[in-house]
């Protein structure tokens, strides 16, 4: 009996003095309780697990920023301000829109940058609602960037002779304010014979208006010419 109560007092110190006790139960480095049950260590499993899993990507807000798409599907004749209509309520101005032309300048499709991704899943489901006929795909910014905007400040000249020098075409513009460090005659394929273009860039969306009514449908060298602004 003698033997017994000194073995308990000696344990009551032991535990009194240890610095890793806690209650009699012994604390891990971090001074928690280490757990001996094996529904108190499932739990705390759970826990570490739940705090270092990823969050469900579904369930995180849209990210914020800029977001690009390119719609297809609208007629060649289509303008930027028939877009902002369109998509009413998403946000877009002239300078957020940029269409995107192959080599003879037929439109291929609009590039449209959107103030947010909320703003272009708006109108991916105005698509959806209002155009069946249109189709908006989400585009990176290298595809925005390589668009060049013409902005409705220059316009394409077809019909352009052959034969034609930069003077014949400057002669064909008289009346007309224009910048002529910018003018380009391109020749592109066509059926039967190339296709000879001219690009001419105006000061304003106003001298270009003013130039497609004056000189659409006019004659250079007796060939005809049709004038049709780029966006």
């Amino acid at each position: 009996m003698l033997r017994l109560k000194v073995f308990g007092h000696a344990l009551k110190s032991n535990i009194t003095q240890n610095p890793n006790t806690k209650r009699g139960l012994p604390l891990l480095p971090d001074g928690r309780c280490r757990a001996f049950c094996t529904a108190g260590s499932e739990q705390q499993q759970q826990q570490e697990e739940g705090a270092s899993s990823p969050v469900d990507p579904f369930l995180q807000p849209p990210p914020k920023g800029l977001t690009y798409g390119r719609l297809t599907g609208f007629g060649r004749n289509a303008l930027k301000t028939d877009l902002i209509h369109f998509f009413d309520g998403c946000n877009l101005t002239v300078e957020d829109i940029k269409v995107e032309y192959n080599r003879t300048f037929v439109p291929l499709g609009m590039l449209l940058q959107f103030p947010s991704r909320s703003a272009f899943d708006t109108a991916t489901r105005l698509v959806f609602r209002r155009g069946r006929l249109y189709r908006l795909d989400k585009v990176d910014r290298g595809q925005w960037d390589i668009v060049t905007p013409y902005d409705g400040k220059v316009l394409l000249f077809q019909g352009i002779p052959r034969q034609a020098f930069p003077e014949d075409v400057e002669r064909f513009l008289s009346g007309c304010r224009y910048d002529g460090s910018d003018l380009q005659l391109l020749m592109r394929p066509g059926f039967p014979d190339p296709i000879r273009l001219a690009l001419v860039r105006f000061p304003t969306q106003l001298d270009a208006m003013n130039a497609l009514r004056m000189k659409n449908r006019g004659f250079c060298i007796n060939s005809p010419i049709t004038a049709r602004i780029l966006q």
